[in-house]
């Protein structure tokens, strides 16, 4: 991490997904293209391999929506109900689900959250100031479970991944501008507590606390792990607690900056009860989370109430207020008016600890209803449909982007054109990625339109010749009829 004084960096590995609508990518790689003739080839290549994929997606996306309904927490214990199947075959089919849905959400270019992950996300505070705990009594234990034992994940897994995991794919950043009064007038206090603490000697009483939390706090070193050779993208967080805070500012709109997960996916099932046994799986779909409030997409959260620290913060005022009273009063000319003033702060104080907990309490909950109607995109079948689309589009931009680079570049390697491809999308879109070459010359060599010379480069054919390898497709037939049908 790079730091600087009161400047909060983090670091992220870049993603695999392309960030390009595919209609733009394909008209401004056509535009490029020289010949009118060729570039009229190049659309119907363009055309032909998407609905090419489209159908060797087709059935395992048929598979895992027709196991999906089966285990849709609405309908599905009703058709399950129906199907008159026993537990074991029950829970063979929820583990085949699992299988398929994880396999989308790879080729998806989602990512399941790691416990280095959340913690760097979490080291943070933004908008949501409570410590938010996950009630899990009230979920199984048993489904993720037994299919980690029976898949076991290279990268690690996090500790709640038997309870739920977190899918996250894409960076962004989200600013919020506002007063912030209370807010700063909270940081503003804070730092007068620590103030009176130090004057005091009693700050003490707190160094073990704060080590301790400082060696789980990972914001000094604020990294996502990369992968080997990849660039990083290193975005700042802007918080107040790192600013400069004065008069002039108090009462002035400040900008708070948060990088963000730009779609997350939460999976889980609900604890059975003595009367029921639960089968539903709920699969929920975020948007734009900021990573020091991704608790707001926890399953099952339970309502937050006064913390530890909190009440620590409740005692050791007494206790500093105590201390300060008999000492006052013990010495041979009292001053009341220090009396006064050292009561007053105290009780103040107490009362700021409590005002602030009100006010998170209702951002907390004015979060949640946001999250429910601006940032849930979708769940349950909705969410899966959305994910094949996905897959779909990543694999034809994927396919479309190496074979216009072999096409117009000639001969390469697979580091070469790994290259390559990410210049391309660099250079005609202003976007970064890392470029899934092996995925996409894999495919490419399955439509048998590219293949290796004698000392391993990649080379592909002809425009005409792709298209007539790949073959007509059901899709251009249909359309050729209904335009036939069309015409008086």
């Amino acid at each position: 991490m790079e730091s600087k004084k009161k400047k909060d960096v983090i670091r992220l590995e870049r993603e695999s997904v392309i960030p390009i609508l595919k209609p733009r990518l394909i008209m401004t790689l056509a535009n490029l293209i020289e010949h009118s003739s060729d570039r009229a080839e190049f659309l119907k290549f363009c055309k032909r391999v998407e609905y090419t994929l489209r159908a060797w997606y087709l059935l395992q996306f048929e598979d895992l929506m027709q196991l999906y309904s089966l285990f849709d927490p609405v309908h599905g214990a009703q058709k399950l109900q129906q199907q008159n199947l026993s537990p074991a075959e029950v829970d063979s089919l929820e583990q085949n689900f699992l299988t398929y849905l994880l396999q989308v959400m790879e080729k998806s270019n989602f990512k399941i959250t790691t416990n280095d992950e959340i913690e760097v996300a979490r080291s943070g505070q933004y908008l949501l100031n409570l410590p938010i705990v996950v009630d899990e009594s009230k979920l199984d234990k048993k489904l993720l479970r037994r299919y980690f034992e029976e898949h076991p994940h290279d990268d690690g897994l996090p500790d709640f991944a038997d309870k739920y995991i977190i899918f996250r794919r894409g960076i962004g950043i989200d600013k919020t501008t506002d007063f912030f009064f209370m807010e700063k007038i909270d940081v503003i206090i804070a730092r007068l507590w620590r103030f009176l603490l130090r004057k005091t000697g009693l700050q003490k009483l707190f160094t073990r606390r704060s080590r301790e939390q400082q060696k789980k706090d990972p914001k000094k070193d604020d990294e996502i792990s990369s992968e080997a050779g990849g660039e990083t993208l290193v975005v700042e967080r802007k918080r107040l607690e790192n600013m400069d805070l004065s008069i002039k500012n108090l009462l002035s709109r400040t900008t708070i900056q948060e990088p963000t997960f730009d779609r997350m996916i939460v999976v889980y099932r609900r604890a059975s009860t003595t009367q029921n046994t639960e089968r539903g799986i709920y699969v929920k779909h975020f948007k734009n989370i900021p990573m020091a409030d991704m608790e707001i997409v926890l399953p099952e959260k339970k309502n937050p109430g006064l913390t530890p620290m909190d009440w620590v913060k409740f005692l050791g005022s007494a206790v500093v207020g105590l201390v300060a009273v008999f000492s006052s009063v013990e010495r041979p000319k009292a001053d009341l008016w220090v009396l006064f003033a050292i009561v007053s702060t105290v009780i103040g104080y107490i009362a700021k600890t409590y005002f602030t907990f009100q006010q998170n309490l209702a951002v907390y909950q004015n979060l949640i209803t946001q999250s429910m109607y601006d940032k849930q995109l979708d769940s349950g079948r909705g969410t899966l449909l959305h994910l094949c689309d996905d897959v779909i589009q990543q694999e034809v931009k994927e396919v479309i982007i190496a074979f216009y680079i072999l096409m117009e570049q000639g001969k390469a390697t697979s580091e070469d054109l790994d290259i390559r491809c990410e210049e391309l999308i660099k250079e005609e879109f202003g976007e970064s990625c890392n470029f899934d070459v092996e995925d996409a010359v894999q495919k490419l060599e399955k439509l048998k339109i590219v293949s290796r010379d004698s000392i391993g480069r990649y080379y592909c054919v002809g425009l005409k010749r792709a298209n007539e390898t790949i073959g007509v497709t059901t899709e251009e037939l249909v359309l050729k009829a209904k335009q036939g049908a069309a015409t008086p």
